[in-house]
């Protein structure tokens, strides 16, 4: 199964990321046989001078005190036609060559839409591990159980029993299932500390790769911190440990046999492994998981802010060291800190007591934090920093917020007010005549774009006539004249780029920087 809801596919004539769960009847492993390999290397003789060559410590015993732990995830799907009885069964998918191609084709090309093909059930395979024995709690991928109508787990000595959901969480790709722990001796493997985790560190995974069963692979921390655009929290811990379809929602252990991560996706052309796997590190499913143990469902915290990347060119016009942080490019109306605690413009740094490198870190670290609790932020507002409280709202509750249309409610200036031409743009007064002419919301405030000249600074930022000027640098315009001003002071304090809130027709907020020669 490819990687296609709405995230990033890197699929192309050379990678795809791929999740790893496995349709019983979709992937087949392609045997080969081997031999003659003491041919492909010289081997010393047994009373040989040459030193035998020495491989790294063996990890039987660590895998034998685990692989009983490890589970693998069955399920099956009743597949329907559009009047719920009937339909065409999907085709397949199988790796490219495979020998059973040519009867899949004859089969499954035979059909046609439309024709009354009887219902029938889908299976997969994917993996597990279970986190508590005595209450017969077991984890794996949300993608490993999506739509399941049965969902049965399988232990490593053959028994199996039937699990039911507690909850998932398709954010992280997480679900938790329980099963009867009178029904079979569970053995539990518990969550290790994954901030501690060093790229060079040896891992091992245990999962169902390809359906065959409990397999062992071992591999290094190849990198921390991936972003594969698969999701708002995207933190992967990479691995070359050999991952593969079938082995989602199985574990990946550090040497002490603790889980810092859970297996996920992979990077691969054929969907086998390449040595490029991804796993969710446990600091961030450890709190996944409590919830969805404890409420059936996430309560993450929500702030209430839309937020941008700093650029190099915005953190210059705010006088910043760095191009660290997230850019606050807007208030949700009735969000936690829509009482003017945290305003648009703010660059927020650190967020209770965690450092905000960079925009992606900061929707993770809110997200991770209790509803209801007070957290210091530390911002930079108009190039000084200061700390701020913020008490935590939900973020499930926000869907019932509209965006706040605008945040200025200062009105123009009266009497005659002169077009003035700056940056590449033509500025004028935005009045009632204006805001007809424009179609401008009557929330919005500022100074209007009446128009902008082709290829000028401001037609490469996509500033466009009908735009609203807001601020600059942080400080509120109500006139052309404002703006010219204003432009006028960053230069003299040697500034080489000046930061814009503008406002779109509807109000909506956005930042641009525009160089100024």
């Amino acid at each position: 199964m490819v990687l296609n809801t709405g995230r990033t596919i890197l699929r192309s004539a050379t990678a795809a990321i791929a999740l790893l769960a496995l349709a019983a009847t979709s992937v087949l492993p392609t045997f080969v046989t081997v031999a003659n390999a003491q041919a492909q290397a010289a081997v010393p003789a047994p009373n040989s001078a040459q030193p035998r060559a020495q491989g790294p410590a063996s990890v039987a015993d660590l895998a034998a005190g685990l692989i009983d732990a490890v589970v693998n995830i069955s399920t099956s799907q009743t597949i329907k036609g559009q009047d719920g009885e009937s339909g065409p069964v999907p085709m397949p998918k199988v790796p490219e060559g495979s020998p059973f191609q040519e009867f899949f084709d004859e089969y499954f090309g035979k059909q046609k839409p439309g024709e009354n093909n009887p219902s029938h059930q889908v299976q997969s395979l994917g993996s597990g591990f279970v986190v508590d024995a005595e209450q017969g709690i077991v984890v794996t991928n949300n993608h490993v159980i999506a739509d399941a109508d049965e969902i049965e787990v399988n232990f490593n000595d053959g028994s199996k029993l039937k699990a039911e959901l507690v909850g998932k969480d398709t954010k992280t790709d997480l679900a938790v299932l329980k099963v009867d722990p009178k029904k079979h001796k569970l053995v539990a493997v518990k969550f290790g500390d994954s901030s501690k985790t060093r790229i060079g560190d040896w891992v091992m995974a245990i999962g169902n790769p390809f359906g065959l069963g409990g397999t062992v692979t071992v591999g290094i921390v190849s990198a921390r911190n991936r972003d594969i655009n698969s999701g708002p929290y995207d933190n992967f811990i990479q691995t070359d440990a050999a991952i593969n379809r079938g082995n989602s929602g199985g574990p990946l252990f550090d040497m002490y046999g603790e889980v810092i991560g859970i297996n996920t996706a992979i990077i691969s052309p054929t969907g086998g492994s390449i040595g490029i796997g991804f796993a969710i590190p446990a600091e961030l499913a450890s709190g996944v998981i409590a919830q969805l143990r404890q409420f059936g469902e996430t309560r993450r915290g929500w702030l209430g802010v839309r937020i941008q990347p700093v650029t190099d060119e915005i953190a210059e016009s705010l006088g910043m060291a760095s191009s660290k942080g997230a850019l606050v490019a807007g208030i949700i109306e009735g969000g936690p800190v829509a009482n003017g605690s945290i305003l648009a413009g703010d660059v927020i740094t650190r967020f209770d007591g965690k450092d905000v490198n960079n925009v992606k870190d900061l929707p993770r670290v809110v997200a991770e934090s209790p509803v209801g609790k007070e957290v210091d932020v530390v911002v930079v507002r108009k190039g000084k920093e200061q700390t701020v409280k913020v008490t935590l709202g939900r973020l499930e509750d926000s869907d019932q917020q509209q965006a706040k249309k605008g945040d200025q409610t200062g009105q123009g200036e009266d009497g005659a007010v002169r077009d003035v031409d700056v940056l590449g743009m033509t500025l004028g007064k935005l009045d009632d005549e204006t805001r007809k002419s424009f179609g401008i919301s009557k929330e919005v405030q500022g100074v209007l774009v009446t128009e902008v000249q082709k290829d000028s600074i401001a037609a490469n930022k996509r500033i466009e006539a009908g735009d609203v000027i807001v601020d600059i640098a942080q400080e509120t315009v109500s006139t052309p004249e404002d703006v010219a001003a204003r432009i006028e002071k960053l230069r003299d304090e040697g500034r080489k780029n000046a930061l814009l809130m503008l406002a779109s027709k509807t109000g909506e907020l956005r930042f641009v920087t525009l160089q100024m020669d």
